[in-house]
């Protein structure tokens, strides 16, 4: 956004009435852009998400996770670390869970996205995975996907 400092301060500025509104209890009816990928595991849904946030996380630039809204993380590799961890937490060995792990990135030159890594599709179980794998990560995907139509997203992909 160099040189565009137009859309920067636009960017700021819809990024501050989020956060006002964030702490009172009104709420700001703004439909902003949310992104789930679903796909095979490691089809590069991750990678997506990465390039669409389009960021290094440097230090004035961090992210939160809302299970440890006290710390920031400024490191993308620990960043990483915690989505593992939190992961095998909550799916210890390969497991999947509906419930997500939602992290946070502020950063004064993009717009707050609502990004979702959906798990990968898969036909055969690993670890402690159900028998029903396929079906639950149909289930989760559906869900992500109903939630879209419903509300008239544009952006859903799949890979």
């Amino acid at each position: 956004m160099t040189g565009n400092t137009e859309m920067e301060d636009l960017v700021m500025m819809i990024n501050k009435l989020q956060d006002a509104f964030a702490t009172t209890s009104s709420s700001l009816n703004l439909q902003l852009p949310m992104i789930a990928v679903i796909g095979g595991q490691s089809a590069g849904k991750s990678s997506v998400l990465e390039a669409v946030a389009g960021r290094d996380f440097l230090p004035r630039e961090y992210l939160e996770f809302s299970h440890l809204p006290d710390e920031r993380f400024t490191d993308f590799a620990e960043v990483r670390k915690e989505i593992v961890a939190a992961t095998d937490k909550e799916a210890a060995d390969k497991a999947i869970s509906s419930k997500p792990i939602n992290l946070r990135l502020y950063s004064p030159h993009v717009l707050q996205l609502t990004l979702v890594d959906l798990p990968g599709m898969t036909k055969v179980p690993v670890g402690n995975q159900p028998e029903n794998i396929e079906q639950l990560v149909r289930i989760i995907s559906f869900t992500y996907y109903s939630c879209f139509r419903r509300y008239r997203f544009k952006y859903f992909a799949f890979f």
